[in-house]
């Protein structure tokens, strides 16, 4: 709690300095695009943090979320089928994703971190050459009933008479619903604390009955479904998709996201709330780089300073805490 108090404070000091930097900032239309920018990059943060809260790591996330934006267009409008069809392959094609990754971790004992490093080359070259680096689009008919996704919140059924529902994106109503769905996963069920437990030590969750490599496959499935929600969500408000870049550094968004919001990268802890809360200081930080005239060429040094003082914060809060711990027990035992 504590720590979400403080990202929750830089990203009030960020917000206040960008609008009295920018007379722009302040607009509907600008704060409209933060929010549900933020929302978007959540949804995938909140995905990759089932996977870091075992201690392991996605980086093929920003490749997958291409090939899905990719695969979607090219069954429904290339090849004419359902737009049931297409949302069956692009979550077929996620869960297929999530369960590969999980079993060459799990049964081949291979790295996370080699296992996504080698889809995030294999899946943006199936991209590729799917559609022979022919850009995509959302502009067809067929996608027309999919489009309130990535609209304001008075498209919705029931919900155009409401006070203020042009003012909220509906997906920022869908990381709501994620992030409930998610909090009482991880905190009101044994399968999150399974989770848990894996991530704070794998041999002795498995010494209690644990079946880790479960837990394993499991975090890597829904980390894969989220990021296949994700790959809709951003094509669909994106429009345009290119397949050589479409998604590119994604997955550092994510899991800067997870990390800023209390995921700690030895696994076992995290917070849903913090992480929603670590993607919308993000997106506050790029938007203000762009209001405030700063060049875009230093977004991501400034995304990689974020991340590596996460890191660093992390780790000097764990060794405070441990030394507490430490000197608490002498006095116990001097006792």
């Amino acid at each position: 709690m504590k720590k979400n108090l403080g990202i929750l404070g830089i990203l009030l000091v960020v917000f206040t300095a960008t609008a009295f930097g920018s007379d722009s900032f302040l607009t509907s239309y600008n704060l409209f695009n933060l929010v549900e920018r933020s929302s978007l990059y959540g949804i995938i943060g909140i995905g990759v943090a089932f996977v870091i809260m075992t201690s392991g790591i996605d980086l093929s996330i920003g490749s997958l979320i291409g090939l899905v934006a990719i695969v979607f267009p090219f069954v429904v409008v290339d090849h004419q089928m359902s737009l049931g069809t297409g949302l069956l392959a692009i979550f077929g094609l996620s869960l297929t994703v999530g369960i590969i990754h999980g079993l060459l971790i799990t049964k081949l004992k291979l790295q996370p971190f080699v296992v996504t490093l080698c889809g995030l080359m294999i899946y943006r070259g199936l991209a590729r050459w799917l559609v022979a680096d022919k850009t995509m689009g959302y502009g067809d008919e067929s996608f027309a009933s999919l489009k309130v996704l990535v609209g304001d919140a008075s498209q919705l059924p029931g919900c155009a008479s409401l006070p203020g529902a042009k003012n909220v994106p509906v997906a920022f109503l869908i990381l709501i619903a994620l992030g409930i769905v998610a909090a009482i996963f991880l905190n009101k069920t044994i399968w999150g604390r399974y989770l848990l437990a894996l991530g704070r030590n794998e041999q002795a969750a498995r010494f209690s009955g644990i079946s880790t490599s479960k837990m394993i496959i499991l975090a890597y499935v829904i980390c894969s479904l989220i990021s296949g929600l994700g790959g809709l969500l951003f094509a669909l408000d994106y429009g345009s998709i290119q397949p050589d870049s479409f998604g590119s550094f994604y997955e550092l968004y994510a899991i800067a996201a997870a990390v800023l919001g209390g995921c700690s990268l030895r696994g076992g802890e995290g917070s849903i709330f913090g992480i929603v809360l670590g993607a919308a200081l993000m997106r506050t930080l790029m938007n203000s780089i762009s209001m405030l005239g700063i060049d875009d060429q230093l977004e991501l040094t400034v995304i990689g300073f974020v991340i590596l003082i996460g890191v660093i914060v992390d780790e000097l809060v764990k060794r405070i805490a441990a030394h507490r711990r430490a000197v608490l027990q002498a006095r116990q035992s001097a006792s």
